[in-house]
This record gives structure tokens, C-alpha cells and sequence, in this order.
């Protein structure tokens, strides 16, 4: 796998006009873009085709999260845009209707939400949730591979953990990636992205170091030289 296969640039931006101007400022060096809530609803499906028809990469950050049926009905509407990745959350009964709605579709790829990378032990606590973090992580990964999804979102101080019990079962998608000098924002748990790969991580998620940069392009070459110059087999 290629640095450029394994970044994920966020498009996080106010509206559509801004995210195709981004897009066109990285140009070659970005051939993989997420989009979520916050151009959905401005015309994000409609974005999707067109980096789809331009030969890029399409992540779908959408995290399903319903009954087995309903999410079934969406992920087959999914299918029809063209996209490699779409995030479910990871309980048995969505990620069954998931894998059901992708059907036998060879280019998306499910992969199921574990804990969120803005997420630590104390925000856990608060919610009720007494597990240890990262057995908090493999148990749902644990029900991604059992219902057939593809991989997980997850931070990448689980990702080896992941790795350990998974092998190579389960693609690992790593958001809250911050590159050396960076800062956290409103990450908790991050790792610079060639550690994030050396533990791990398949593919990296990286949106404000990129895109709030002074020069996008600059900066996803950067992190393109920080991932290649990763140590990794995989």
C-alpha cells in the first residue's frame, strides 16, 4: 500500500464550493477524501460522485446507527455513489444489516465505529461505562469481525492491540493522527502518523493539519514523507 493510499483527507469544511477549491489546491497529493455531517447536508452525496468520476477515493463518514433493516435500506442507497469506506456503529445488529446492504459490492468497504478518538477513560465513566477503554475497543471490533465488516475506526493507541488479537482481519482506519510539531486539538488520544502506521493503522484520517494549513498541498506531502518513512510490512 502506497503513502497516498493510506491517507484519508478530511474535508471538514463549512460548504461545498470551499471543499472542491481544497481539493483542487492538494491535487495529486491527495487521492483520498472523507466526507461527513458537515457537507452531507449541502450537497456531499453530489461530491462524492465527482471525486468518485475524477478517480478518487471516497469515505463516507455517516455512522449509521439504527435497526438492522433500516441501515440495510441506506447502505444499499450507499452503494450507488461510488464509495470505498462507510462507518457504521459497531453493534451486531447494524454492522448485519450493513454487510447485508453492501450485499456483494467488491469496492465499500464497512467499517464499524469502536470508541471515538475524542473519547478517554474519564469520558467513558461518565457515560456508565466502567470497562477498561481499550477491552471497550476489541469487543466491538471483536463484533465487526464476527458479522463480516471489513475493519474499524480506531485510535491508534489501539491499533496494535487490534492487530494482536485481528492479524490481518481487519482493516484498521486511524482518525485523531496528528504529524510531528502539530497540536492535539480536541483529540485525546493521537499518535504522529508513522507511529500510527508502525502500530498498526492501515489507512490515517487527517483533517486540520491539512486543511486549515497555509498550504494544503505542502502539508499533506509532509505527512505523505512521515508515513512512507514509516516501518511497516503491511
Amino acid at each position: 500500500m502506497t503513502a497516498n493510499d493510506r491517507l484519508i483527507i478530511a474535508l471538514d469544511l463549512p460548504d461545498i464550493e470551499t471543499a472542491e477549491r481544497m481539493v483542487d489546491a492538494i491535487g495529486e497529493a491527495g487521492t483520498f477524501y472523507k466526507i461527513g455531517y458537515q457537507l452531507i447536508p449541502l450537497g456531499g452525496f453530489d461530491l462524492a460522485r465527482r471525486l468518485s468520476a475524477a478517480g478518487k477515493k471516497v469515505f463516507l463518514d455517516l455512522k449509521f446507527h439504527d435497526i438492522g433493516a433500516t441501515v440495510e435500506r441506506g447502505v444499499k442507497s450507499v452503494r450507488r455513489l461510488g464509495a470505498d469506506f462507510l462507518t457504521v456503529h459497531a453493534e451486531p445488529d447494524v454492522l448485519k444489516g450493513a454487510v447485508a446492504g453492501r450485499g456483494d459490492n467488491g469496492r465499500l468497504k464497512i467499517l464499524a465505529v469502536t470508541v471515538l478518538t475524542s473519547l478517554d477513560q474519564e469520558s467513558l465513566k461518565r457515560m456508565g461505562l466502567d470497562m477498561p477503554l481499550e477491552d471497550l475497543v476489541l469487543k466491538r471490533a471483536e463484533f465487526a469481525m464476527e458479522e463480516g465488516a471489513d475493519g474499524v475506526i480506531a485510535s491508534a493507541r489501539e491499533a496494535a492491540a487490534i492487530r494482536a488479537r485481528f492479524g490481518d482481519g481487519l482493516l484498521i482506519v486511524t482518525p485523531g493522527v496528528r504529524p510531528a510539531g502539530a497540536g492535539a486539538d480536541d483529540q485525546r488520544r493521537i499518535l504522529t502518523p508513522a507511529a500510527a502506521i508502525e502500530t498498526g493503522a492501515d489507512h490515517l484520517v487527517v483533517g486540520r493539519p491539512i486543511i486549515a494549513a497555509d498550504d494544503p498541498k505542502t502539508a499533506a506531502e509532509a505527512i505523505l514523507v512521515e508515513i512512507a518513512a514509516a516501518k511497516t510490512d503491511r
